[in-house]
């Protein structure tokens, strides 16, 4: 009987504890989402380490640090002044975790071409506490480039 019980215990403890890393990994992609889509470049900082890497793989960006980082958002901002990100999925064990997400916007200052885009894409994220320490950024640069009318179809 005490066995039983014990096992029930811990069934449910294993339950709470899948439920509370459900949360968790929810609150750290949402904010994520909604941080970026606030266009609100303090807003984006205070999810991260001030010793923060943040990588945008596709363009060969390595942002060390929230001074960089700062100048990466205001960058992108104004480059894509109607950013939007859509959440599509999201995965946080322990401390590294995903965020699937759809990029979308028009390209105001990057290549100036005033064309939409979108595109899907993964952050993968390192957790400290309760800020990302490191964030790598992976899209296919080629398909924003395609619908910009910068690369020809089929390559």
């Amino acid at each position: 009987m005490s066995r039983t019980i014990a096992v029930t215990g811990m069934c449910l403890v294993m339950l709470l504890m899948s439920l509370n890393a459900k949360a968790e990994d929810s609150n750290v992609a949402e904010k994520w989402i909604e941080a970026w889509n606030s266009h609100d470049v303090e807003r984006v900082l205070a999810l991260f380490t001030p010793d923060v890497v943040y990588e945008d793989l596709p363009f060969g960006v390595r942002n060390h640090g929230s001074a960089e980082l700062r100048a990466f958002a205001v960058g992108i901002f104004t480059a894509v002044p109607d950013l939007r990100l859509d959440l599509l999925n999201r995965s946080l064990k322990g401390r590294h975790g995903t965020i699937e997400w759809v990029f979308s916007g028009t390209d105001i200052g990057l290549h100036k071409t005033q064309r939409r885009f979108s595109v899907r894409g993964v952050s993968v994220i390192e957790v400290h506490g309760q800020l990302i320490s490191r964030n790598s950024d992976y899209y296919d640069l080629a398909t924003i480039l395609r619908q910009l009318g910068l690369l020809p179809a089929g390559l």
